[in-house]
């Protein structure tokens, strides 16, 4: 039966830590991890811009021994009005599993639905799995655990703020939000959280957010897709700059994430991102290492 990966919770607790082992495991051998894959073709359907997705998964798909195939959403009859579901059909025919990084996460629920192949989400406006895949891997890269971190996330309730609900529910991470009020993360995604007993809490605060924290991670203040507010969006978050004053109230050792690109000067600042607790091109990296992994689980 096939696998999509659309959310964090596609994977349950035991699949992400053999995941995330497999992951380090692959990154320790310089990327030779065989050729699992050989053969297989795996398409790349992306309606957003994007670098270190496109990248390390064309990368990550080369070194399993299989072809990526990059595809324009723009190039397709999707644009001259062919259905997602017909697309889903069509393509499952040609590929062995695709990626779809794209707007709306209703979406990829209709192509995954309609597709006999594996469908792995590149990032929708609800959701970025793989993205929180990597940072999970960072973390234990870096502090050995993720039971009993405490993480403190800063600025607004976005994608990857809702996705890392999700993860540190699954590994027992303790997660607070500091968002301004009207800007906090899915409330399904929080409340189905809290009903599984995770240590997860949404707060305006940053500094009491970031007190005593491990990890502390950033995200820019205006999404793609939310450039006609960005005015607006920047006055709201002007107090959740990452700066030195708000890191000096985490732990003397905490590390400090962003999933990139940043926005140098807004929601983080240069001594900041670019100082030795900064971790960010060890998580960019992690991308490639997580999503090898996650390919190698589940395309057959």
């Amino acid at each position: 039966m096939k696998r999509d990966f659309l959310t964090v919770l596609d994977l349950s607790k035991e699949e992400t830590e053999d995941l995330l082992n497999r992951a380090i495991k692959m990154k320790s051998s310089q990327g030779m991890s065989g050729c699992p894959l050989i053969g297989k073709s795996i398409g790349l359907l992306f309606d957003k811009a994007s670098t270190r997705t496109r990248i390390s998964f064309q990368t990550g798909i080369y070194q399993l021994g299989a072809q990526a195939i990059y595809i324009n959403a723009n190039e397709l009859q999707l644009g001259r009005g062919e259905t997602i579901e017909d697309t889903a059909r069509v393509l499952s025919r040609y590929l062995s599993a695709i990626v779809i990084r794209t707007y709306s996460h209703e979406t990829i629920e209709r192509f995954a639905k309609e597709a006999t192949i594996p469908v792995i989400n590149g990032l929708t406006d609800l959701h970025h799995p793989c993205q929180a895949l990597a940072d999970m891997m960072t973390i234990l890269e870096k502090k050995g655990r993720l039971e009993g971190i405490k993480m403190a996330y800063v600025g607004d309730g976005n994608n990857v703020a809702n996705s890392l609900i999700e993860a540190s529910s699954l590994t027992g991470i303790h997660l607070t939000l500091a968002c301004p009020d009207g800007y906090g993360p899915d409330r399904t995604i929080y409340e189905r959280a809290a009903s599984i007993n995770a240590d997860i809490r949404v707060m305006s605060s940053p500094e009491e957010a970031v007190r005593d924290a491990d990890v502390v991670y950033t995200d820019v203040w205006v999404s793609m897709g939310q450039e006609g507010e960005a005015s607006m969006r920047e006055e709201v978050f002007r107090e959740y700059q990452v700066n030195r004053r708000l890191l000096s109230l985490a732990r003397p050792d905490a590390i400090v994430m962003h999933c990139l690109p940043a926005h140098r000067g807004k929601e983080i600042t240069d001594d900041v991102i670019d100082s030795s607790q900064s971790v960010v091109f060890d998580q960019a990296e992690n991308r490639l290492h997580t999503q090898k992994a996650l390919l190698e689980m589940i395309v057959r």
